[in-house]
């Protein structure tokens, strides 16, 4: 089974920021030692194809770093050629995955998931939206008609649903915390909002209801944020998911999915745990489950 990456150390960030660069090498790693993934570096992302999801000047604008420092500060990264190749392949690497997907029933990105980018601004470390970019990518290159997004970041998706808002070829599913980032909340397909301290037994009830609206719906395609913020061990996500009803969440996701039998996507999401080990190992485990659950692919 074949999962893309791309190389985040490259990004020169300063002492103390709070973005948890060491969780995507810890992640692989992890999923290295099981011996079950092969890893392929996530290709960069052609600009043209990233217009679909942007507005064209934003996409100009950053690529060669003219972009305003105040956009920058929302963003929440300095600018830099090392940003600027990571954002290209955590895009270019759920691209990779949506077509190995197609052939193969599955496809994972070690990366993106990056759902606060707007058409035409970023916000909260996400430059780019790679899931909006690769909807509109299969839409007018590989003749996919309809698309879901599960998005379960403890953040709601906020970009991702005000590009997709009034698109009827695609629902948004984001399942978040009421009272947490972002404050101005956008309009989703579906909306499910949590208290804070939510826990497994009220997360799960929840979630099974809301995959029975995303499968009605009948999507060619399934993208999962598979955000693991939601952990009672994160900083910033304010509910008290244990490990075991963070896998239990993934296996309703995928179990679904798989009932349905179109291509899934899974990509990361948010996760700020301390210590990050506990990050990476919920991410690790929503790939273990995928592998469980779908196999290696159609063909090996």
């Amino acid at each position: 089974m074949t999962l893309y990456y791309c190389d985040h150390h490259e990004i020169p960030l300063p002492p103390g920021h709070r973005f948890p660069i060491s969780k995507y090498r810890l992640l692989r790693e992890r999923l290295s030692r099981d011996g079950r993934f092969r890893f392929e570096p996530a290709p960069l992302a052609d600009p043209a194809i990233v217009e679909l999801a942007h507005d064209p000047a934003y996409v100009r604008g950053f690529l060669d770093g003219s972009v305003a420092p105040a956009a920058m500060r929302r963003i929440g990264f300095p600018w830099s050629e090392g940003l600027v190749r990571r954002t290209l392949a955590s895009v270019g690497g759920t691209m990779a995955a949506a077509e190995y997907a197609l052939g193969q029933g599955w496809g994972g990105n070690l990366a993106g998931g990056t759902h606060h980018a707007f058409r035409g601004e970023g916000a909260g470390f996400c430059v780019f939206n790679d899931i909006a970019t690769a909807i509109l990518w299969l839409r007018a290159e590989r003749g996919v008609e309809r698309a879901a997004v599960v998005d379960l970041d403890v953040h709601q998706g906020d970009g991702t649903a005000a590009i997709f808002e009034g698109d009827p070829a695609v629902f948004t599913l984001s399942m978040h915390g009421r009272n947490n980032f972002p404050f101005r909340k956008q309009r989703s397909s579906m909306d499910v909002e949590l208290e804070d301290g939510a826990g497994d037994a009220e997360y799960l009830e929840r979630l099974a209801g809301a995959l029975t609206a995303v499968f009605e719906f009948r999507p060619g395609v399934v993208f999962y944020q598979s955000g693991v913020d939601g952990l009672a061990s994160d900083a910033l996500g304010r509910l008290s998911l244990t490990p075991a009803g963070l896998r239990r969440r993934d296996e309703l996701v995928m179990t679904a999915a798989r009932a349905h039998g179109a291509p899934f996507i899974v990509t990361l999401g948010g996760g700020y745990s301390n210590p990050i080990e506990v990050t990476a190992e919920a991410h690790a485990e929503t790939f273990r489950t995928a592998l469980e659950l779908f196999g290696t692919g159609r063909s090996g």
